[in-house]
């Protein structure tokens, strides 16, 4: 599991280092072998090779007569990108994924359990106290997955 946000920086080339402790457990995991891709939060997603194969066959499996899968399949898999660890623990991302969500300098690498999420660091920042906001009163109610779910 991926847990925890940590502040890295991108460098001149696009290479980001992925933090330190999580570097043992995709060398075990994929070899080191990730899929970057985008989220529809205007961030990108960063899977285990492994973990995405399987998330990228089922999507490719569903019915595609409709317009959110098909929406779906163009977005994650037309943007996906296969990177390596180099030797320093860094992946490189594409010129065109650091566009998409507004990467240059610094950012946040946001575990999300199988997978993490990079985030600029300002949007991540912005995102994230709109979330702490919305926890108020007036906030939506959970959902039911989430009901009887204790902190």
């Amino acid at each position: 599991m991926f847990r925890g946000a940590n502040k890295v920086t991108l460098d001149a080339k696009g290479r980001v280092a992925v933090p330190a402790r999580y570097r043992e457990r995709i060398a075990a995991t994929c070899e080191g072998h990730l899929v970057v891709t985008v989220d529809r939060d205007r961030c990108l997603l960063v899977y285990p090779q492994t973990d995405w194969d399987d998330i990228e066959r089922r999507l490719m499996a569903a019915a595609n007569l409709s317009p959110e899968v098909r929406r779906l399949q163009r977005l994650l898999v037309g943007h996906a990108t296969e990177v390596d660890l180099d030797s320093h623990g860094r992946i490189l991302i594409s010129q065109a994924l650091r566009e998409f969500a507004s990467l240059d300098g610094t950012a946040m690498f946001v575990g999300q359990g199988r997978k993490f999420e990079l985030w600029d660091e300002g949007r991540w920042n912005e995102r994230r106290d709109a979330w702490l906001m919305a926890e108020g009163e007036g906030a939506p109610d959970l959902p039911a997955e989430l009901e009887n779910l204790s902190l």
